[in-house]
Parts: structure tokens; C-alpha cells; sequence
């Protein structure tokens, strides 16, 4: 089936349930206290440490907590299951639990459901499936009934981050009865939903927990029930949201969304996310010599791009052009670099000051979003630069990266929603097989900035890293992506650039 035929098939899904929606009535939402929503992913387990899918974090962050919590306005770390915490060196944590919580099978939380989840979780004959929310943490040990010890391998100021989303604490008695496999079907949590219904791959039923504890930064969830089934078609998925079988989606095509904003009863938003792209070239040669071993054409290509005009245009809603190569909430990232404005004359300028006056030819290759790539190829050619467009599938891209057989590649990261710049700079400056800089400086001020525990310290240090890769132009960093979702307008709901709804924190209008 052809792009153009799949197009119109789904204006006409679309319209067929636009008059459905006008002459049926509402089935979901606020008349049954029940937030009807759906994923297109077939969720297998819902033990958050044995699935890597986004929708294995959606439902972990409505019935569990972790020691912490990010408040998500304003990206404060605060104490949720600990009551307070310190740092006792760079390598060691103290947590003071909260004491009268109780999981959701009535099993009492205490230190050693602490304990037993990070020493379970933490060894890697477990073999917890993202070893890198994890793999940081050497042992936890019991101080009292409510007061617990955390072991660091090597310091590592981002724990927090990660401590704040990324561990929720299980129950010790529970989980050592049932193991991974029974709590992937019939999970048991502290957090502010309980599961009450679960049919493997096809649909969750979440009750509010009427004895969530009253302090939780969380605050207290107000929709009385949450129901989730799995669609996997996008039309079907957004012709519910008009008829009333659903209240809210995500990840929505934006053509779809862009019909759904005209549907009354639906309000859409594309809101930002942690994803950034970015263009790498090959300044350090590990593809062979290459016009990107000089910084005038890298700056070249810097200023030939029309970021803004891509950003507004093809990725539309709340995109902005970044100049960091960071997540702008990222802990560390800084806006204060220098920046390369669209500007096709000084492009010509620097490639015939590089010895390229008439341009050069060279392969892009990319993985995802080729309208985007598709336009920054016709700005290079505008400059004199002929990029032939290599549009591969992500894992086949992947293997040419690490096997040093890319020159020049548009690429992006989510940061697997980690605030912290240490999981995106420091990921692709530290010469291993994803760094075409192999810059020593940049490398070392980045490990200084991932072991330092003092907040201004870390921020000082990342700030010369991050200026020291805008000044060489060894990326250029493009944009924010957004993420489409189209819900019901009884329903108040707010993204966060993670892309993890948290459900808790809706209500109806």
C-alpha cells in the first residue's frame, strides 16, 4: 500500500468517526469517574525492571514509588518513600524512610523492602534488563528498621535522577514469593494506583489507592479508575477518541493529530520532549580523511542549516532550536555557547576559506524523519554541498556507527528521560564507539562533571565542555522533538518533556 493511499484511507477512518462522534454519545470519562486510554504496544510484563518499553515506565510510575521523586515543574528532587537524605561521601547515601506506609497487598514498607529490592535489582546475575539505571549501584544496607545505607560503585552525582524514577521500591516478601514472572502480571506497589485487573498484553485496570499516604510529593490521585487497552492501529485508536471509547492517546501521527484538532470535543497538544537531534561529522576521521576534519566546514555546515525554519514548519508545536548538545532541563546543560544562525553566505564563505569553494559531495545518513533530513539536504545543497541521503533502519545504522563507517549522520536521543546531561554529552564524548570528536579535553571535563558531587562545581565544569564543543562545531545540535497527544477536553492533563504521563495528577474539568 502506498504512502498517498494509506493517507487518504485515514482522512476517510477519520471523517467516518468525526460524524459518528456528532450523533453518539460520550461512553467514557468524566460521567464514570474512568480515564479510558490506549498504547499500541503489547506490554508483556509489567515488572519495571524486566521490560524496556516506555509504557513498562507508564505503569510503574502509577503504582510504585521510588526512595525520591523530580517534582516535574519544578525539577526539585523530593523525598517520596525516604522521609529525608544525605550524602556521607561521594560513594555513600543515607536514607530515613517514611514510617505507617503500606503496599497495596497490606504488606508494611519498611528497610528491608528497601533493601531487598536495590540488592536484587543491583546484581547482575538478576539480569535487570537496562543495566544502566542499575549498574552504578554496589550494595544497600539496613541501619535500622527505617533507616537504610546506599553504596555507590564510583561516584555518581546523577544517583538522584535516577533514584527519582528510574528504582521503584517492591515488596521484599511479595516479590521473593512470586519472582519476576508473577509480579509481571499482578504487580503490588505503594504508589497513588493499584492494579485490580490484568490481561496480559491487552488491557490494565487501575483503582485509585484510597490509602496512598497523605505526604507523598506525589500528591493525591483524583480519577477514580484507570482503564488501558492495547490498539494497535492508529486510526481505530483515534476514531474511539472521537466516539467516546477512549479518553486519551499518545504518540499520534501528526497527520492524524493535525485532523483531531479540528474534532470538538478533543483538544490535541505537541508538546516537547527530551529528544534532541543532532548532525555529527566526522572530525576526528575515524571513517577515513573527510571535509570534516576541518573546523571551517563544520561551522560551514553549522550555518547552512535552517533550524528554526524546520523546527517551526515540518516539527511544529512547542520545538525550539537548541545550540547545546543537551536537553535544555538537563542538570548541566547551558544555552551560553556560541551559536550559528542560518546563514548561507558565511556557509560559502568557510567551505571556500576550508578549500571548498564549490562545494563537496558526501553521504547523509540517517535512521528516522526524512522530511527533516530531506530538508537540511536542500540546504546544503543551496551552500554547494551534495548529500546523498542514506536512510537506513536504526539497528543497520547503529552497526555502521560503532564500525567507524559513518561520516556524516543525523542522529537523536532521548535520554531515556534522565534530566541530567550526563546520560546525553557524556554518553557521546568519551571516545567510545558513538564519539567522532576524541577530543581528550572535552572527555576528561565530562568524566570531572559525572563524579563530582558539589552542584556548582559539576555545572562549571560542564560549561567548558559544552563550549568547547560548540567552538569546534563538533555537532550541530537542531531541535526539540514533540510528542502528539489528543484527549478528551474534560479531562485536565499536562506533558512533561519525559513523555511519562502521570495520570496521578489528572482530573476532570
Amino acid at each position: 500500500m502506498t504512502g498517498k493511499l494509506c493517507k487518504v484511507l485515514i482522512c476517510v477512518c477519520i471523517s467516518l468517526a468525526f460524524l459518528t462522534a456528532a450523533a453518539s454519545p460520550a461512553l467514557a470519562g468524566k460521567k464514570d469517574d474512568t480515564l479510558y486510554f490506549s498504547w499500541k504496544k503489547e506490554l508483556e510484563s509489567l515488572d519495571r525492571y524486566f521490560n524496556t518499553a516506555r509504557e513498562g515506565m507508564i505503569v510503574s510510575r502509577q503504582i510504585c514509588d521510588d526512595l525520591l521523586y523530580r517534582d516535574p515543574d519544578t525539577l526539585q528532587y523530593k523525598p517520596l518513600l525516604a522521609k529525608s537524605y544525605k550524602w556521607l561521601d561521594t560513594t555513600t547515601m543515607e536514607f530515613e524512610l517514611r514510617q505507617g506506609i503500606t503496599f497495596h497487598n497490606g504488606e508494611k514498607f519498611d528497610a528491608d523492602d528497601v533493601v531487598y529490592t536495590i540488592n536484587f535489582v543491583s546484581n547482575p546475575d538478576n539480569k535487570v534488563l537496562v543495566q544502566r539505571n542499575v549498574n552504578w549501584i554496589d550494595r544497600a544496607e539496613k541501619l535500622g528498621p527505617y533507616k537504610v545505607k546506599l553504596y555507590l560503585k564510583e561516584p555518581f552525582p546523577s544517583a538522584l535522577e535516577y533514584l527519582a524514577g528510574n528504582i521503584p521500591i517492591y515488596p521484599n516478601e511479595y516479590y521473593a514469593k512470586v519472582g519476576p514472572k508473577g509480579f509481571g502480571i499482578k504487580p503490588i506497589g505503594t504508589g497513588p494506583y493499584k492494579v485490580v485487573e490484568h490481561e496480559v498484553g491487552k488491557k490494565i485496570v487501575f483503582e485509585k489507592n484510597k490509602n496512598y499516604f497523605k505526604d507523598s510529593p506525589k500528591g493525591q490521585p483524583s480519577i477514580g479508575r484507570l482503564v488501558q487497552r492495547t490498539i494497535p492501529e492508529d486510526t481505530t485508536m483515534a476514531a474511539e477518541l472521537m466516539t467516546g471509547g477512549l479518553d486519551w492517546i499518545y504518540q499520534v501521527p501528526k497527520d492524524q493529530a493535525d485532523s483531531l484538532a479540528n474534532v470538538p470535543n478533543v483538544q490535541v497538544l505537541k508538546a516537547e520532549t527530551m529528544r534532541v537531534g543532532w548532525l555529527v561529522m566526522d572530525a576526528a576521521g575515524r571513517s577515513g580523511e573527510n571535509p570534516f576534519q576541518k573546523v571551517a566546514v563544520r561551522k560551514a555546515v553549522s550555518h547552512a542549516i535552517d533550524r528554526e525554519g524546520i523546527s517551526r514548519n515540518l516539527v511544529g508545536g512547542q520545538s525550539r532550536v537548541i545550540h547545546s548538545h543537551c536537553f535544555p532541563t538537563q542538570f548541566g546543560c547551558t544555552d551560553a555557547v556560541v551559536k550559528y544562525d542560518y546563514n548561507p553566505v558565511k556557509a560559502k564563505e568557510l567551505l571556500a576559506e576550508a578549500g571548498y569553494p564549490n562545494g563537496f559531495e558526501i553521504d547523509l545518513h540517517g535512521y528516522r524523519n526524512r522530511p527533516y533530513a530531506e530538508a537540511m539536504i536542500g540546504n546544503l545543497q543551496a551552500v554547494g554541498i551534495k548529500a546523498n541521503l542514506k536512510y537506513l533502519k536504526y539497528s543497520a545504522l547503529r552497526e555502521k556507527v560503532y564500525g567507524s563507517k559513518v561520516t556524516f549522520n543525523f542522529t537523536t536521543w532521548g535520554s531515556y528521560g534522565v534530566n541530567d546531561i550526563s546520560n546525553i554529552t557524556g554518553r557521546f564524548y568519551n571516545f567510545t564507539e558513538v564519539d567522532y570528536a576524541r577530543d581528550e579535553q572535552v572527555r576528561d571535563w565530562l568524566k570531572e562533571g559525572d563524579s563530582i558531587i558539589d552542584r556548582n562545581k559539576r555545572k562549571a565544569v560542564y560549561n567548558k565542555a559544552l563550549n568547547r564543543i560548540a567552538d569546534e562545531a563538533y555537532v550541530l545540535p537542531l531541535f526539540t522533538w514533540v510528542a502528539n497527544y489528543a484527549f478528551s477536553k474534560e479531562l485536565d492533563f499536562k506533558p512533561y518533556p519525559d513523555a511519562v504521563p502521570r495520570f496521578f495528577l489528572s482530573k476532570w474539568k
